[in-house]
């Protein structure tokens, strides 16, 4: 079921979405201080590729403080416009009982862009 609903995601936006994704991963990592979030960007497009079948956690243990700052950063900086993107996205598919699943999806992905930093991705 996960293979199916991976392909339907690709190609209704999910392979673009993952373009734009690794697109801004890779302008933010050409500066020194953009690496950090550029790596966030590349976990979060890879997610987007395939998001049936994946999970999100938080990751064990502590992430400490710089974490909290770069989600903070992140947020400002774009992050909160990412997640209402994606939440309009879940709600827009909500509403028909076919898309429930791709809506599930979007929730998912909001709650990874919000704030992507002491967070991993596990199948």
């Amino acid at each position: 079921m996960n293979l199916i609903g991976n392909i339907i995601w690709l190609i209704f936006g999910g392979f673009v979405v993952f373009l734009e994704y690794m697109a801004a991963g890779l302008a933010l990592c050409l500066t020194i201080v953009g690496i950090p979030f550029g790596i966030q960007c590349f976990k979060i497009g890879i997610m987007t590729l395939f998001p049936f079948g994946q999970h999100v956690r938080d990751v064990p243990g502590d992430s400490g403080c710089l974490s909290t700052v770069f989600n903070i950063i992140w947020i400002f900086l774009g992050g909160i416009w990412i997640a209402l993107t994606h939440l309009v996205f879940g709600i827009l598919l909500a509403i028909t009982i076919i898309g429930l699943p791709f809506a599930k999806q979007h929730f998912k992905l909001m709650s990874l862009s919000f704030a992507p930093f002491g967070k991993e991705i596990y199948s």
